[in-house]
């Protein structure tokens, strides 16, 4: 006998009903918290919100009939701001995964909270390796780059060069801390010495006595320890006393916004590692064209990131069937990471993304062919160089 119109009806409710449950509030929500309008929002801000919001139109705004929404928000660059935001957003709104997350002690403050109330958190903007070490997460994600990985070519390849002593220009926080250490580590290593440092507030307006008292240590090398317009800044004012007669000015962390903004006449000649390009391959190509096309502007390193990130939480999620925190997570470590971003990218226990990482130089004017042509690629670094091992890491996930 075949089942009734009703029985069967019956069934389809039931099991439309399971499918919700596994579901919180029938629905994933995710928080993009950034800093939209000061040192990090040419790199960040409305950027890597366009930037998730362009992975989530991949899945037609559903991931196995549920439907994806997505909210963002300006934590300032302060950590109490930025955990009044998260934790409102967990407790009233049901938040199931927070991303971005630009600036390292918002960064460590935010996933601080995750980790107690049990959400995921994709970092792509923020750098300090504490957050995969001391201040690890079972739910957070690292994922374009950090303190370590910048050094690894950066540092190591200037100090090959014969830039054996260094003189630090550090911003005063915690990614700024971590980027001289991690640096320091690799010119040591390398036969150099750092010879000096001082340290600026973050987002600080004149730079002119910290540049003058790194010429003042002849130092062959001015290492720039900080990132966004604090190092565009530097870089002007570097030029403007002259520094880079006698010292070689080498900025740690680079983004495509920043050298746009530098323009090429003074950016030229700067050597750094990224995480991204633009123009590196095909579907590089591709997709940037998609966000410029949006964004009026080629996606830096921190953007490019976030769709990954944001890509590779929703394929879990499909994969999983719900959004319980632990299962997601899990599936997560377990599927490698290939799309435009990275190929054959895996997750460390510690929520490490290795990928590989490149060392560029910037064109000259006369090199640069097309507008956003800025990169030569020196060359490719492979993940497992660039990034600690976990068992090197300090987290106590892996101990």
């Amino acid at each position: 006998m075949k089942p009734s119109f009703y029985a069967g009806l019956g069934l389809s409710l039931l099991c439309s009903s399971a499918a919700l449950a596994q579901y919180s509030g029938n629905a994933i929500r995710i928080g993009v918290i950034t800093d939209k309008a000061s040192v990090f929002s040419d790199a960040g801000g409305e950027g890597t919100v366009m930037a998730a919001k362009m992975a989530v139109e991949e899945f037609g705004g559903k991931i196995n009939g549920i439907p994806v929404e997505l909210i963002s928000a300006d934590h300032q660059n302060k950590p109490d701001v930025g955990s009044a935001i998260v934790r409102g957003w967990i407790d009233r709104d049901g938040i199931d995964v927070l991303a971005d997350l630009p600036t390292s002690s918002v960064a460590l403050a935010i996933q601080a909270v995750a980790k107690e109330k049990q959400r995921i958190t994709l970092i792509s903007g923020a750098a300090t390796t504490a957050l995969t070490g001391a201040a690890c997460s079972p739910w957070g994600f690292m994922w374009t780059h950090d303190t370590h990985a910048f050094s690894v070519g950066t540092a190591r390849a200037v100090t090959r060069e014969g830039g054996k002593s260094w003189y630090f220009v550090s911003a005063d926080y915690a990614f700024g801390h971590a980027m001289e250490k991690d640096a320091a580590t690799e010119i040591e290593a390398g036969g150099g010495k750092v010879i000096g440092h001082v340290r600026h507030a973050l987002n600080a307006s004149d730079f002119s006595s910290y540049l003058l008292q790194a010429q003042a240590s002849k130092a062959q090398v001015v290492g720039l320890a900080n990132a966004g317009g604090d190092t565009i800044s530097a870089i002007k004012q570097a030029a403007e006393f002259r520094i880079t007669d006698n010292q070689r000015v080498v900025p740690m962390v680079v983004f495509i916004n920043d050298v746009h903004a530098l323009g090429l006449k003074t950016a030229q000649g700067l050597t750094f590692t990224t995480s991204f390009y633009w123009d590196r391959t095909p579907e590089t190509r591709r997709w940037s064209a998609e966000f410029e096309k949006r964004m009026k502007k080629k996606p830096s390193g921190p953007q490019a990131g976030m769709y990954s990130a944001m890509r590779h939480y929703l394929l879990a999620v499909q994969k999983a069937g719900t959004d319980e925190t632990k299962v997601v997570a899990e599936t997560m470590r377990g599927m490698k990471v290939n799309d435009m971003f990275a190929t054959n990218g895996k997750i460390l226990r510690n929520g490490r993304m290795v990928h590989d990482m490149y060392l560029v130089q910037v064109k000259t004017p006369a090199e640069s062919k097309a507008p956003w042509d800025y990169y030569r690629v020196l060359r490719e670094i492979p993940g497992e160089q660039a990034f600690l091992a976990e068992k090197d890491s300090g987290c106590p996930l892996v101990q």
